[in-house]
């Protein structure tokens, strides 16, 4: 029974677990759940907050002879991403969610557990109402709606949070700390045409198909030197259109923004005499990036068939203009982190390329932990696209968290794992997004660090927590509050 949860070590983190498992909290629809916490902060006769947004904000006063000690932010988000099985019948805004013990995991039957970020939340409310703990002042931030938009941490205003040290509990991988994620910005390209209703005499109409590449979260698995479907599409097109007089009709290529695409189809036409040659070429060129990518794109197959003639081209100066920009456009990996070897800072993923009567569209995803290289990726982008007559707009755009080899909350949290634990913690970066790059952009001098217990399968109806990281967490967590004192911030501001 899900009850049972109750009774894990540390009790009073997995009871508020469990409370939250019985409050359906799927992003958009968050009423319930902050009234709960705000609530339970009343309950404690704590100081209580919902801003406009609805994210929630308690105070907690410091432990008497601990308030010269810097206020520490505990950070995490309510919402939960509801994912069901094909075969279950749960309702997520009506039911809980059934969770059970599995040996060392805590599961949900059928559906998404909300350990993401429900044991986040669960770390923060033990904090506030632990009364044995001794610590500096204490504020506990839980935001709304992360899952999709981070609405809830884009609506903090400037003098909301009084800390200026951080501890988020949103990650995933317990003995890894997390200083920096990378921003991303969207460029949403658009050309605008009149279709060419003059097919040559004597073309035939040929599809090209590239597929079984491995694509992937363009932010996580972008230095694995995957293929992307679109430029490999487009190296092929500017070949063939300059040897073998192809015209390009349509084109359809990747399919979301953050998804490294993993296919491209074209239809294009050519005169009939160069069709067998043609079909050589597009042999040869799946002979060649076969052996570009060894080991990497096992299954990739390029492919070309005959198919009926289309109804209008695209007209010759637009696909030359949109050829030569894809083919210029800056994509995977731009910059690696100097101070942390192996680390993506900057990245271009160029997502989408789609046709439609008399317009093309093209979305690129960048990412960096750095606005300023985020900025300029960004604008030699619209540079090229520019020059090739496309309009350019830009959107969704949000704060990276740049690393700081030098962050005070870093360096104690690694001294408290290894007193803790007898080893060095992992310090890594992430290059996706967190909800700590939007809170750096609207507080620039926040000092922070993201941890969590063992998370397997978020977002999936397999989503596991590993039992005793929980308490591992708690117990790192615990430990830095009460040596927080060796924190020295002059620019720290206190109730």
């Amino acid at each position: 029974m899900s009850a049972e949860i109750r009774n894990l070590a540390p009790k009073h983190v997995w009871n508020y677990f469990y409370e939250l498992t019985q409050i359906p909290r799927p992003t958009g629809h968050m009423e319930a759940v902050t009234l709960y916490v705000a609530g339970f902060g009343k309950k404690l006769g704590l100081e209580t907050w919902r801003d406009e947004v609805g994210n929630v904000l308690i105070r907690k006063p410091a432990t008497p002879g601990k308030e010269t000690f810097p206020t520490v932010i505990l950070q995490s988000h309510l919402d939960m991403v509801p994912q069901k099985s094909l075969s279950a019948s749960h309702n997520f805004l009506t039911d809980p969610i059934d969770a059970y013990i599995d040996g060392d995991w805590v599961k949900a039957h059928d559906t998404t557990l909300g350990a993401d970020n429900g044991i986040g939340a669960a770390l923060a409310m033990a904090v506030l109402a632990d009364t044995t703990l001794k610590h500096g002042p204490v504020e506990a931030l839980f935001t709304v709606n992360e899952e999709v938009g981070m609405d809830g941490v884009f609506g903090l205003k400037p003098g909301f949070l009084k800390g200026r040290i951080l501890i988020n509990c949103d990650s995933e991988e317990e003995g890894q700390l997390f200083a920096g994620c990378a921003g991303g910005a969207d460029l949403n390209i658009s050309f605008q045409f009149k279709d060419d209703i003059r097919i040559p005499s004597g073309d035939v109409a040929v599809k090209l198909s590239l597929t079984g590449l491995k694509g992937g979260h363009s932010g996580i698995d972008i230095h694995l030197g995957r293929a992307n479907a679109n430029k490999l599409m487009f190296r092929f097109l500017k070949d063939v259109v300059t040897t073998y007089g192809v015209r390009l009709a349509a084109i359809d290529g990747g399919s979301l923004r953050n998804a490294i695409p993993r296919e491209a189809f074209a239809v294009i036409t050519l005169p009939e005499d160069n069709a067998d040659i043609l079909w050589e070429t597009v042999s040869d060129y799946q002979e060649l990036y076969r052996t570009e990518y060894a080991g990497v794109e096992d299954k990739l197959e390029f492919t070309a068939e005959k198919t009926e003639l289309p109804g209008t081209l695209i007209p010759e100066e637009v696909q030359d203009d949109l050829i030569n920009a894809i083919e210029g456009c800056q994509n995977g990996v731009i910059r690696m982190l100097y101070d942390f070897p192996g680390t993506v800072e900057s990245s271009s993923n160029l997502a989408v390329v789609s046709s439609s009567p008399g317009l093309i569209e093209v979305k690129i995803l960048v990412r960096s932990s750095s606005e300023s290289r985020k900025a300029s990726i960004t604008s030699a982008l619209e540079s090229i696209f520019s020059l090739a007559g496309a309009k350019v707009e830009f959107g969704g755009s949000y704060n990276g968290w740049k690393p700081d080899i030098h962050s005070a909350i870093l360096r104690l949290m690694k001294q408290v794992y290894m007193d803790l634990y007898e080893k060095a913690p992992s310090v890594k970066v992430i290059h996706a997004g967190l909800e700590c790059g939007i809170i750096q952009g609207i507080y620039p001098d926040m000092d922070m660090i993201s941890i969590g217990p063992d998370l397997q399968y978020p977002h999936s109806p397999g989503e596991q927590v590993y039992i005793p990281s929980v308490r591992k967490v708690w117990d790192f967590l615990r430990v830095t509050l009460e040596r927080i004192g060796e924190i020295v911030s002059s620019s720290e501001k206190q109730d």
